[in-house]
């Protein structure tokens, strides 16, 4: 940092600016004194807009470049989608917090193709399951990708990549009856009303950290640590971790069919799934609280999903990602995963 100022590292969609944005906001708020500072990346993921990401592998393809900076101390923070963050960081640089959590789900936007005749008229199919045969479905991620095979094997899948902000604009003019994104993105940028469904995650599990924002440092900056510290929230950094620990073990990134998601539940209710707010920076968990986690590996077609759950203690968060794993990596999940590389492999 210097002559107070704060350089916060970013790349330059709409969505990645409304995050660092308001990270900027909430920093100012918190600390006078000092400015912050937006300075916009292009990463390789940016650059890369005609080839489906899964073809182009590798981690940390929306990162990297932003990374850089951090090393060559031309910024001091860096404001990320977590979704986005490969697992293993530079060894000078951590996530030294993630934000509370926004919706992680996905979300279906059906566009004008997306419609069907009713009695009194046209009328908006409000659900993945209702769409009509065939219907062209938009999405770059083979996570969704597999999932919505599996239900849905005659619907086409046309790969769709650019911002949010672009997509939904490729909807309304493209050849598309539905697309469907990250339910966080579209609220953030406050186009909650194209929002047709919110899909359950019994239909579309999750990415890993979908819906957390989380701001990445070098280990060695003390001020900028206890800078960001307020802005950590415990439940949405034990779910993340959980998670995250889960794709390590499967040595998988964001651009593979492997899905996770975890929430703090509240054993006071006594029934799985609900979550209760409450936790807090100085005692985020007691014995009210257990971590439920789910995980899925699919294979790219549909025809197999390996899925299954693990319940325990928060602080054993990342134990628990790797128990998962370790339960589907028995049922075969390496085998498809070692499929879906030497697919990748052979394209390149």
């Amino acid at each position: 940092m210097k002559n107070n100022t704060v350089i916060i590292a970013t790349r330059g969609s709409k969505l990645a600016l409304w995050q660092a944005n308001w990270i900027k906001a909430e920093l100012e708020k918190r600390h006078q004194g000092i400015k912050v500072e937006l300075k916009k990346i292009k990463t390789t993921g940016d650059k890369i807009l005609d080839v489906p990401l899964a073809k182009v592998g590798g981690k940390g393809l929306f990162v990297k470049e932003i990374e850089e900076a951090l090393l060559g101390k031309r910024a001091d923070l860096a404001v990320h989608s977590m979704k986005d963050v490969p697992v293993d960081l530079p060894e000078e640089l951590h996530i030294g917090a993630i934000c509370k959590r926004e919706d992680p789900r996905d979300a279906l936007i059906t566009g004008a193709r997306g419609q069907g005749s009713g009695i009194r008229g046209v009328i908006q199919v409000k659900y993945f399951l209702d769409l009509p045969k065939g219907a062209t479905v938009g999405t770059s991620s083979l996570r969704r990708m597999c999932q919505l095979l599996s239900i849905r094997p005659d619907i086409k899948i046309v790969q769709l990549r650019g911002n949010l902000d672009t997509r939904i604009r490729k909807l309304d003019e493209g050849p598309f009856d539905a697309i469907i994104v990250a339910a966080a993105g579209v609220k953030r940028l406050g186009m909650a009303e194209r929002i047709t469904e919110i899909m359950n995650t019994d239909i579309s599990l999750p990415a890993i950290g979908q819906g957390a924002v989380g701001i990445e440092c070098r280990i060695n900056d003390d001020f900028i640590q206890n800078l960001i510290a307020p802005l950590n929230h415990p439940e949405t950094a034990v779910c993340v971790s959980a998670e995250r620990a889960f794709l390590k073990k499967l040595e998988g990134g964001c651009q593979v069919p492997i899905a996770a998601y975890a929430r703090l539940i509240s054993q006071e209710s006594g029934v799985r799934g609900q979550e209760k707010e409450g936790l807090d920076n100085h005692s985020p968990f007691t014995i009210h609280y257990s971590l439920f986690l789910e995980g899925l590996v699919g294979s790219v077609s549909g025809d197999t999903i390996i899925r299954d759950s693990i319940s325990g203690k928060p602080d054993n968060a990342e134990h628990l990602g790797i128990q998962l794993a370790e339960k589907l990596i028995s049922k075969g999940a390496g085998e498809i995963l070692a499929e879906v590389y030497n697919i990748r492999e052979n394209n390149k």
